[in-house]
């Protein structure tokens, strides 16, 4: 049995900052890597010692397999984890480390490998009489072969990259029409994501509930599970809400799937931490064999909660070869759990990723509240990696509970600098069919639109805010001009700006108070105190506390009744903007080039592609709009961009 004093994390932000705590605990060395970008990061600070990785992309820095070995050999580390991501799934990268005399904390190599094939891995559950899902799952896979096959599984079906992931090489089919172009699309994009254009055919089970049960094992033969998590409420296929017990099992449907999950941990020999995924069927109750995740889970903080296990602690008491401490039967379910991911993004613009400084990040002090994040007040957002901030994890005595809890959290949640998903998180947990757990994989897609939630009343009240924070911030300077005029009585004015929409803020000073106008509404206001950037008024009689603070000309303003804005200032003579020019092309958000597509003097037809951007691991393609001849390029493959950026020129 070997024993671990010291653990290299290959991987960054919250996952890193999560093992590094278990080590603390554990009284184990923690070590980090970490590129350019993550100099600065929590992690980096948090872990006991730190290697820099030069660069930014995961190419040269956390997948760069050469340059992490000579790193873990500089270190002298007993073992690794590889956390989530990059290259925890990576069994050739497990395998080294092995033969580095390096242990790898995760699963055997062969486990991964042949979990890495959805086509494997679907004929291994096969001989093991696990269910799967009607489809076809075989070598040839010329066109005609598959649009036979096809046509026998029946439509709806699922078209799915053999080597695949997170949506890529994955096409859902309604009819005979769709299914040669659709081989052909998933085909080739399996081929550009994972070199493999393999792909197996399964029966769409339309309104598919998706659940994983989280499994363990160690060197010794012993497998349990560590009951379930439902992950059903999906955009993209990443998961958006995962919460445990799953509203739709009952006990008996529980034992069952939990059998059949050890079971298939015993068909793979398994040893470490990983799961078991399910398509569900809450009509008839029927299950499917889907995929097992050979590492640990992004939500696992749910199955913690639950269970009151340390599942990083478990992992690396079997990687040491330690038994399993303990058995099928002492695994209890306590409560309820879940979790929400809030992200960099904005999710009234078809989720477009958002970078930059986080100002402020704080939370409400709830009990039962759990934060893993990688990001605190002053952290950077950058375009090269995921754009998650925390993990957001509740626990209650009962559902209900739980969505009580998290519903407060999100509200009282401040997170302002970065556009956030944060007000998305909140309405989708408020919508009745998430409350009443009738959901589904497709919820987000078929039955939920979001827009952001806002009234006349409250976008009043957060401009009333803003511009008293500004007149309270002028006083505090004893600056003897407010706004444009001599007189604190005589009438003054604000401008701001929120979605591109302008609005004129009138007040003026009578006594110790401030009385504003707002079109036809009119509003008294009392400035009790601004400190620390919570702005402290009374509103027409009510006492209202509001967080502001400004980076340039934008405000950044929080309250429980309409979540966080944006307010931006509008000079009284503002910069003229530069104006657009005629058949030019500008990047939607910072980027980095991942492809130029066109050279100059190339004709182009309208819808073509013309440059490939990327941005927190999410490719954008930039279309043309018309058709033209390209007359000018302004970036270089590589580059990285701030949104806006002119790209190229069609005349």
């Amino acid at each position: 049995m070997k024993s671990i004093k010291s653990i290299i994390i290959i991987n960054r932000g919250e996952i890193a900052c999560r093992i590094i705590r278990t080590c603390k605990q554990l009284g184990i060395k923690s070590i980090a890597v970490f590129s350019d970008a993550d100099q600065d990061a929590l992690f980096v600070k948090q872990a006991d010692e730190a290697y820099h990785l030069p660069g930014n992309q995961p190419a040269d820095t956390y997948i760069n397999v050469e340059k992490i070995v000579e790193i873990i050999k500089k270190s002298g580390a007993d073992a690794i984890h590889p956390g989530y991501g990059f290259l925890s799934e990576n069994a050739d990268f497990a395998e080294r480390c092995e033969a580095e005399g390096v242990t790898f904390i995760g699963p055997n190599g062969n486990a991964i490998r042949q979990m890495g094939s959805k086509s494997i891995a679907k004929k291994i559950m096969e001989e093991h009489q696990i269910p799967t899902i009607p489809g076809y799952n075989k070598d040839d896979q010329s066109i005609e072969t598959l649009t036979q096959e096809a046509l026998k599984v029946g439509f709806p079906l699922l078209l799915k990259a053999s080597a695949g992931g997170g949506g890529k090489g994955m096409r859902i089919v309604n009819n005979e029409s769709e299914i040669e172009n659709a081989i052909e699309a998933a085909k080739r994009e399996s081929k550009s994501a994972f070199g493999d254009d393999h792909l197996i055919i399964e029966k769409y089970i339309e309104n598919a509930r998706h659940i994983e049960f989280q499994i363990f094992g160690d060197k010794h033969g012993n497998v349990i599970h560590l009951l379930e998590r439902e992950c059903s409420i999906q955009r993209r296929y990443q998961k958006v809400l995962e919460e445990s017990p799953s509203p739709v099992l009952s006990q008996a449907k529980r034992e069952e799937m939990g059998e059949i999950t050890c079971r298939v941990a015993k068909a793979l020999n398994y040893d470490n931490a990983g799961t078991v995924e399910f398509v569900y069927s809450d009509k008839d109750e029927s299950f499917y064999f889907l995929e097992v995740n050979t590492r640990l889970q992004v939500e696992h903080p749910v199955t913690e909660e639950i269970t009151g296990l340390d599942l990083v602690k478990m992992q690396i008491d079997s990687a040491e070869g330690k038994a399993l401490a303990i058995k099928q039967e002492d695994v209890k379910s306590s409560g309820y759990a879940m979790e929400l991911r809030l992200y960099a993004e904005d999710a009234s613009n078809n989720y477009i990723p958002a970078t930059g400084k986080i100002e402020l990040f704080e939370l409400p002090k709830v009990d039962g509240l759990r934060i893993e994040s990688g990001i605190e007040s002053g952290s950077e957002i950058s375009l090269f990696y995921d754009p998650m901030i925390a993990k957001i994890i509740v626990h209650g005595n009962t559902r209900d509970e739980a969505f009580r809890k998290m519903q407060y959290t999100l509200e009282h949640t401040k997170c302002l600098g970065v556009t956030t998903n944060q007000d998305f998180l909140l309405d989708l947990i408020k919508n009745d069919h998430v409350q009443s757990g009738d959901y589904h994989t497709k919820f987000l897609e078929t039955s939920y639109s979001f827009e952001k939630a806002s009234t006349d009343q409250y976008i009043n009240e957060a401009l009333i805010a803003v511009s008293a924070a500004r007149y309270a911030e002028r006083n505090k300077h004893n600056h003897s001009l407010i706004g444009w005029r001599n007189s604190f009585s005589q009438g003054q004015w604000d401008t701001f700006e929120i979605n591109e929409n302008q609005t004129k803020v009138n007040y003026r000073t009578v006594g110790k108070s401030l009385t504003y106008s707002i079109g036809e509404s009119t509003y008294e206001v009392t400035v009790i105190g601004f400190e620390n950037a919570q702005i402290h008024l009374i509103i027409n009689s009510k006492k209202e506390t509001y967080t502001v603070l400004h980076k340039d000309q934008t405000y950044f303003i929080q309250h429980p009744n309409f979540g966080s804005l944006d307010v931006k200032y509008v000079d009284r003579f503002p910069p003229k903007k530069q104006e657009k020019v005629e058949g030019g092309y500008t990047s939607p958000m910072p980027a980095e080039i991942i492809d130029i597509r066109v050279n100059v003097g190339d004709e182009v037809k309208e819808g073509q592609i013309l440059i490939i951007l990327s941005s927190m691991k999410m490719e954008i393609p930039v279309v043309a709009d018309k058709d033209g001849v390209v007359e000018e390029i302004f970036v270089e493959k590589a580059q990285s961009i701030e949104a806006d950026y002119l790209l190229l020129k069609i005349a």
